[in-house]
């Protein structure tokens, strides 16, 4: 049985994306990306005063939901419609032995999220949130990172505009995670490439390899940022040379969100990873984004204090799938209930801190 949460994954947007053929086309969008939606913020901070609870009572939620109506360009916001998408590739620098599963494992699992039998789609179906299972040329891994660039410009361009184009202007916001074999090794050395530090810092267990199997995964990390680091100029060259298709479609889905006032929910280390390059360009480009939950994964918790950001959960997952950005549409989806439909002090005839005695 299908999952019923499984949505037409083309994008149903009429937003009139750039041509882009090239990474250079991607810097140049880069370089003019819409700001927040100011009229929006202040309205939700003219009310938020006005709700019948102790000011900042409800914490982090009062500002998830300014911030949701803020990047969605309109107030009151609206969370009806969020989607999930899912974005699955295979990675040539498996062959390094760095996984504790075979890259078939990722043809294998885009058919369970297909027939909903994964943990994303049992999460998608509690939480009211469409899934969209975004494959990239499965059959063919990138190169082996850890001997040449993991992609072309051509075709890591190819992979950001795919990700652009697959985000509808429809959706209230859009859950971005991953599935790919081997993605914790190419999520940790773009963190290694953007950040320094040591390969053991940003190293995990991935799939669940053993210590001595994690040294050889940060030997291999650390040689091959090495390698590259002579033709690594920005961000978008440290994704080329390290990343995955299914991570510069993150990248370009981010990118798309922004232009089509879309909020963002990145998922887990993969995810945030994925994304850290358009942080390496312009410390802005992310701020239409959250994380959902902080990641098991040690490098993600390093990650995520470079980027500034803190996640909405900590539940002790490492699961990918988008399960974590997904899970928090449970705290988005009440955050903004709260301010939307909560009386105000006057409405509900409930004397505020400033009413005379």
């Amino acid at each position: 049985m299908l999952n019923p949460f499984l949505t037409d994954c083309e994008s149903q947007t009429m937003t009139k994306l750039p041509k882009i053929t090239c990474l250079d086309d991607v810097r140049t969008i880069l370089g003019d990306l819409p700001g927040p939606d100011e009229q929006a913020a202040k309205a939700a901070q003219e009310r938020e005063p006005q709700l019948t609870k102790p000011q900042g009572s409800l914490g982090r939620l009062e500002e998830l939901a300014a911030w949701t109506a803020t990047w969605q360009g309109r107030y009151p916001a609206r969370m009806k419609t969020p989607n999930a998408h899912v974005f699955a590739g295979n990675h040539g620098v498996v062959a390094q032995g760095v996984s504790a599963f075979p890259p078939d494992v990722t043809k294998q699992m885009v058919k369970n999220f297909e027939h909903g039998g994964a943990a994303i789609n049992q999460m998608c179906n509690v939480f009211g949130v469409g899934l969209c299972v975004e494959s990239l040329d499965l059959d063919h891994p990138t190169v082996d990172f850890s001997i040449a660039p993991a992609m072309g410009d051509e075709e890591c361009a190819e992979a950001i505009a795919f990700g652009m184009d697959v985000i509808d202007s429809a959706s209230d916001m859009a859950c971005l995670g991953e599935m790919g074999i081997g993605n914790t090794t190419a999520a940790s050395a773009i963190c290694l490439a953007l950040y320094g530090g040591h390969s053991m810092t940003w190293a995990g267990p991935g799939t669940g390899i053993n210590t001595e199997q994690m040294a050889h995964k940060a030997d291999v990390i650390a040689r091959a940022v090495s390698l590259h680091k002579p033709i690594m100029k920005d961000g978008l060259d440290v994704m080329r040379c390290l990343g995955g298709r299914e991570m510069a479609a993150i990248l370009g889905a981010v990118i798309g969100a922004r232009l089509k006032q879309v909020p963002v929910m990145l998922d887990g280390f993969v995810s945030t990873a994925s994304a850290a390059p358009l942080a390496a360009l312009n410390k802005h480009n992310l701020d239409h984004c959250q994380v959902g939950h902080v990641s098991l994964e040690p490098g993600h918790i390093l990650l995520l204090e470079k980027l500034g950001k803190v996640a909405l959960l900590d539940q002790q997952m490492r699961l990918g799938e988008a399960t974590g950005a997904v899970l928090a549409m449970g705290l988005v989806k009440a955050a903004v209930a709260c301010h939307n439909d909560m009386a105000t002090f006057a409405e509900a005839g409930v004397s505020d801190k400033d009413a005379d005695a």
